[in-house]
């Protein structure tokens, strides 16, 4: 197993949730961060990128 993976909070589960994935995989959170989603939205008859929303992810270490 690698010994840092990233984990992704899903739309339809919450911080706590994605942390007990983490622990049943065997890591523990050392990071956290919060990823900008892009979307390309046509204003005037040009396409511009905005943010659609924030995702948050963890950075897991492998315990020992």
């Amino acid at each position: 197993m690698p010994k840092k993976k990233k984990f992704y909070v899903e739309e339809t589960e919450t911080i706590n949730d994605c942390l007990e994935r983490m622990g049943a995989e065997g890591y523990m959170p050392v990071r956290r961060m919060e990823e900008p989603v892009l979307k390309e939205v046509k204003r005037g008859g040009k396409m511009e990128v905005e943010v659609s929303h924030q995702r948050i992810v963890f950075e897991g270490k492998l315990m020992d």
